[in-house]
């Protein structure tokens, strides 16, 4: 049973980012405040559903939600700071959004830099404990799986609407026949023989 509250504090913030492991495309990174009372039997960690039932959640969380955030940190500057700083940078960016700002903010995972005074507490496998941490998973989730189908139709070669961008062989295959877009991380080891390659 994940749980609603972890500080105590009526405003507490989760906040989790999506796309940290992709070879292209943005890191999207959510913030959710949820209600004291907010149940709703499907939500877990992202990871653990189907893409249906994210699909089904994303709208009840932003309509029953106190409020929510989303953003975008996309490839070039994913490249320019490093994929950890564009987690934290996502997620900055979108508690800045939440208003009422929070009180106490719990993040996924076990790194993150201090918002403005607000105390902080990372939490391991966060999004399988705590509801708003599992909400903002979804929130991210979703908005960056809705973007790669977009620029599907751009690159249809790379089969992002399936692979969403992360290293599969069929992905790695398809820079090893067409190259690469410019939604592709030029830091990332694209190719795991790349350093071998003349580029």
């Amino acid at each position: 049973m994940l749980k609603i509250n972890y500080s105590g504090a009526i405003l507490e913030a989760g906040t989790d980012e999506a796309g940290r492991g992709c070879l292209c495309g943005p890191v999207v990174a959510a913030a959710v405040i949820l209600p004291a009372d907010f149940e709703h039997p499907l939500l877990n960690d992202s990871k653990q559903l189907t893409e249906k039932q994210r699909n089904e959640l994303r709208p009840f969380i932003e309509e029953n939600a106190l409020c929510f955030g989303v953003s975008f940190v996309d490839e070039k500057e994913v490249d320019k700071i490093n994929v950890l700083q564009a987690s934290i940078t996502g997620m900055h960016r979108s508690i800045e959004q939440l208003d009422p700002l929070p009180e106490y903010i719990i993040v996924d995972g076990n790194k993150f830099k201090p918002f403005k005074e607000i105390p902080h507490t990372t939490i391991v496998k966060g999004d399988a404990k705590f509801l708003s941490i599992a909400a903002a998973s979804v929130l991210a989730k979703t908005y960056r799986d809705e973007f790669m189908e977009k620029i599907h139709q751009e690159f249809p070669m790379y089969n992002w609407k399936q692979n969403k961008g992360y290293p599969t062989k069929q992905h790695r295959n398809a820079i090893r026949e067409f190259g690469i877009t410019t939604y592709h991380r030029k830091t990332f080891r694209l190719l795991p023989d790349q350093l071998k390659l003349d580029i």
